[in-house]
C-alpha cells in the first residue's frame, strides 16, 4: 500500500483531509464515537499529520466546527435565493433553500456543528462554542433581509430579527434530529414547511401589532 502523502492533489492537503473526513464520519455517527485513527484512514493521512496539525480530538473538534462554518458560509453565500428583489422573498427563498437540500441519508443533508453540540455541549465546552459561533452566525446572515421585510411592511413587533433568526435554526435543528429519530426526511421537510407558514403569517398584512411588556 502506497504511503499516505502530505497533499492529494484531488483532496487537499493533509488538514484540509482531515477536516473534510470530520465533517462526514462525525455527522454519520457522532463525535465520541469517531476515533483519530477512523479520521486518518478515511482522510489518507498518518497519525503523524493528525497529531502535526491538532493537539488533539478537542482540537479537531473546534477546527471541524471553523471548517463547517467556512465552507458552508459560501455555499449558502452562492445560493440563489439572493437573487430575488425582495427581501421577504429572499427570506422565503432561503426557506425553500433549506428544503430542498434535504435530499439522502441524514449524515448527508444533517448539521455538523447541531450534531457535535448535542452531544458535547458540556464535556468539551470549547468545541461547543465553536459549534455555537458557526449557528449563531450563519443566523445573523439572515438578519439584515429580516429587518429589511419588516420595514417594507411596516411591522411592528416584540419580536425581532435576531429572534427570528435563530428561530429559523432552531427549527432546522429539530427537524435534523426528528430525521435521525425517524429515518426519514419527509419529516423534516415537512418542519421546514411549517416554518414557511409561521414566517408567512407573522408577515401577514398590516403588520403585527405591537405587544405591550
Amino acid at each position: 500500500m502506497p504511503r499516505p502523502t502530505k497533499v492529494d492533489p484531488d483532496r487537499g492537503d493533509a488538514r484540509t483531509r482531515l477536516l473534510a473526513a470530520a465533517r462526514d464520519v462525525i455527522r454519520a455517527q457522532g463525535f465520541s464515537a469517531t476515533t483519530v485513527d477512523e479520521l486518518c484512514r478515511v482522510a489518507g493521512v498518518t497519525k503523524g499529520a493528525f497529531f502535526h496539525h491538532f493537539e488533539n480530538k478537542e482540537a479537531l473538534g473546534v477546527a471541524a466546527a471553523a471548517f463547517w462554518a467556512e465552507t458552508t458560509s459560501a455555499f449558502f453565500a452562492n445560493a440563489s435565493y439572493h437573487d430575488h428583489a425582495d427581501p421577504f422573498d429572499r427570506l422565503m427563498g432561503y426557506v425553500e433553500f433549506r428544503k430542498s437540500i434535504i435530499e439522502g441519508e441524514p449524515a448527508a443533508f444533517t448539521c455538523l456543528v447541531g450534531t457535535m453540540a448535542q452531544e458535547v455541549y458540556e464535556s468539551h465546552p470549547a468545541i461547543r462554542d465553536a459549534c455555537a459561533a458557526s449557528i449563531f452566525g450563519h443566523a445573523a446572515t439572515l438578519e439584515p433581509d429580516i429587518a429589511a421585510a419588516m420595514a417594507a411592511r411596516g411591522i411592528r413587533a416584540d419580536w425581532t430579527p435576531a429572534s427570528l433568526a435563530a428561530h429559523t435554526q432552531a427549527v432546522l435543528q429539530g427537524a435534523f434530529i426528528l430525521a435521525k429519530a425517524t429515518g426519514d426526511r419527509a419529516v423534516a421537510r415537512d418542519s421546514v414547511d411549517h416554518l414557511k407558514r409561521y414566517i408567512q403569517m407573522l408577515f401577514a398584512a398590516n403588520g403585527v401589532p405591537e405587544v405591550s411588556r
